[in-house]
């Protein structure tokens, strides 16, 4: 938004502050806004400023195009570089001995782009990249992945055009069959791979590589139990698997690497929040990621999946606020939706959700309205919050990370019930400004629900009241408590 500010008004005070020697006639409306698929461009907000009331055309970006969006796509694509370096160094090794290769990654660490990118790098005849068939045992799906992947027509019966399958692969040059998601794979898949690959080696002298890429956690080996299996099959397709790195797992992001993430992000997000800090939680947020419910196996790793799910939840939630950096709360909020409410199971009734900000605001409200949550927090909610300061005032004061006595909440048992909230009582606003603000939403200090009030022998009380459940932010207009004054704010 201020981008586009930017580009409506005159540069003349500019030219003169500066001392240009020219002029700089470059003002106006712009006619069309190319972006990429964030909610802060895509929210009724930016919709209603952008194209009801400027008029301007947006479109919105291919995802992971970088012709597209070069700056900011190569700056996420070196934001995973870690794991993608050692994933594809793993691809790259087997391209090059074509050996086969088990390798597994946890769930959402990003597999799937990795490979995207390498085939993109290396060419698709090269590294031929297929995803394993769904619901469907049939190896014709997997041969007709293979086919569609070569660019070549789904002509004929399968049983004349499955002969004819490897003297493509040869005729175009491939070197290394890269199968993704590789858990779903059936018996007969893994049976056509090996049949294909036979025919490789003694008809043409054409070598493949194999890298099964699965999703799994902890010491889990997708596929073992097949391959350990007496008969001949599996134990020829065994004895191909390379002999030094046969089972392989690539592992997430450690807490250095997470804070270089969120160096990355401070880059990409600078223009719309020009106090964006998120390094100083970085610490906090290696916490929250790596508890029980997101690390079940202990492994002190963190997926690109849960990081970018904390901090643009945050981001979001800071950019309808109209927030210049990302509060404290957003993040606690945000972490708190991860790890103990990924199990709630909210009850919609009435007139269900609407969209964007009117969604927010039905959202934000209570029970009266309809929408209740019914939690199944984990096993382990000893260690599943922490709070990254206890201090920090709404102007986001520049302190250290969370010291230990913050993290000692994190050994308390939360509550079944929510507890009644802290504040209630006499509300200090003038009586004259509330009444000629026209504003009578009331935002607790303490747990940000919101109540509307109306002057009772001259003075605003905010009754006793049960903790905020929702984490969804508030932003309506209303009066919020700022150190000791008491402002409007929203809308």
């Amino acid at each position: 938004m201020r981008l586009v500010k930017l580009s409506l008004e005159r540069k003349d005070s500019l030219v003169g502050l500066t001392g240009c020697e020219h002029s700089w006639p470059c003002f106006g409306k712009p006619a069309i806004i190319f972006h990429d698929r964030g909610k802060i461009f895509t929210s009724e907000r930016a919709r209603q400023v952008l194209v009801d009331r400027l008029g301007i055309i947006t479109e919105q970006a291919p995802p992971y195009a970088p012709s597209a969006k070069g700056t900011v796509e190569s700056l996420f694509r070196w934001m995973t570089q870690r794991f993608e370096r050692r994933f594809q160094a793993m691809l790259r090794s087997a391209l090059h001995k074509r050996s086969w290769h088990v390798i597994v990654a946890d769930p959402g660490s990003g597999k799937t782009m990795g490979i995207r990118e390498l085939v993109q790098t290396t060419g698709s005849p090269v590294i031929l990249a297929v995803t394993a068939p769904k619901n469907d045992d049939d190896e014709q799906a997997l041969g007709d992945q293979l086919f569609d992947a070569l660019g070549l027509k789904l002509t004929g019966r399968w049983r004349t055009r499955k002969p004819k399958l490897m003297g493509h692969l040869h005729q175009f040059g491939t070197k290394l069959l890269v199968v993704d998601d590789a858990h779903d794979l059936s018996l007969e898949h893994l049976m056509f791979i090996k049949e294909i690959t036979d025919q490789g080696r003694l008809q043409y002298n054409h070598p493949l590589g194999l890298c099964l890429v699965a999703a799994g956690r902890g010491n889990t080996i997708p596929l073992k139990e097949i391959f350990d299996q007496p008969e001949t099959m599996w134990l020829q397709f065994r004895r191909r698997l390379d002999k030094l790195e046969p089972f392989c797992r690539i592992a997430g992001h450690t807490s250095e690497e997470v804070r270089e993430i969120l160096a990355a992000l401070e880059t990409v997000y600078r223009e719309l929040f020009p106090q964006l800090n998120l390094r100083r939680w970085s610490g906090a947020i290696y916490t929250w990621l790596t508890q029980p419910v997101l690390d079940p196996t202990n492994s002190g790793r963190v997926t690109m999946d849960s990081l970018m799910k904390l901090v643009i939840t945050a981001l979001e939630w800071s950019f309808e606020a109209s927030e210049t950096n990302v509060r404290a709360e957003a993040l606690e909020r945000a972490a708190e939706l991860l790890v103990l409410r990924r199990d709630t199971l909210r009850i919609i009734d009435g007139a269900g959700p609407v969209s964007d900000a009117t969604g927010q605001d039905q959202a934000s409200r209570t029970e009266g309205e309809g929408v209740s949550e019914r939690a199944n927090p984990p096993e382990n909610t000893a260690q599943a919050h922490t709070s990254p300061t206890d201090t920090e005032d709404q102007t986001c004061s520049t302190q250290s990370e969370p010291t230990a006595s913050h993290n000692a909440r994190m050994d308390q048992k939360r509550p079944v019930k929510s507890p009644k909230c802290t504040f209630s009582g006499v509300v200090p606003i003038d009586l004259k400004r509330f009444l000629d603000s026209g504003i009578g939403r009331v935002e607790c200090p303490d747990c940000a629900c919101t109540r509307t009030l109306t002057p009772q022998g001259g003075v605003l009380q905010f009754k006793s009241h049960d903790k905020r459940k929702t984490i969804t932010p508030n932003t309506r207009q209303r009066w919020v408590r700022g150190g000791t004054d008491w402002n409007v704010v929203g809308g």
